[in-house]
């Protein structure tokens, strides 16, 4: 059973974090499928059926982002309104994604001390993902803890993050069969 990894990065080739992961998880076919949203719609234009129809053949779902303004890039928020709909996500027969398990990955360029309450951002980042986690509540998900790197845009060393690609790919796997006893956050 692979996972599909939902890679929405509006500038790839300008990640140092997410660009990482990838070139991680690409190592790994028999394990991932990764699906790349602004490579696969650069026109914005969503084909609905192949993108139900790739969820469905799926139980395992990671979205793949970096925190962009406290959510997700937009690209995946269309996305998600266009994918996840009435009567097939949701709704009286709305239930293609009934107790698959979801999760996020996700590089956030401040520093972990600033997601507290006390903090100059005033919320944590399970207060930021809130609508993720209500999202796969309504259509019958299961969502996962996350997984991050903080301090992506200035802090992170090449070693923290080519720790953190060994580890995301390591959450991927162990989140697929049970949960994970690895810690989910990086600085």
């Amino acid at each position: 059973m692979k996972t599909l990894v939902i890679l929405a990065h509006p500038h790839i080739e300008n990640s140092r974090v997410n660009k990482r992961w990838k070139q991680e998880l690409l190592q790994h076919p028999e394990e991932v499928t990764i699906h790349e949203l602004y490579k696969e719609y650069p026109d914005w234009s969503i084909d609905v059926p192949k993108e139900q129809s790739l969820l469905e053949a799926h139980s395992h779902i990671i979205f793949q982002f970096p925190l962009y303004w406290y959510s997700y890039p937009p690209l995946l928020k269309k996305w998600l309104d266009d994918v996840f709909t009435h009567g097939w996500a949701y709704g009286s027969n709305g239930n293609k994604l009934r107790g698959k398990k979801l999760g996020i990955a996700m590089s956030i360029g401040d520093k972990q001390e600033n997601y507290l309450p006390a903090g100059s951002v005033s919320f944590t980042v399970d207060e930021v993902i809130a609508p993720f986690k209500a999202s796969a509540g309504h259509v019958g998900a299961i969502a996962l803890p996350y997984f991050a790197v903080f301090g992506a845009s200035f802090q992170a060393g090449d070693e923290a993050i080519n720790q953190s690609a060994a580890d995301y790919l390591q959450y991927i796997i162990e989140n697929r069969y049970g949960p994970t006893n690895l810690p989910l956050t990086y600085f």
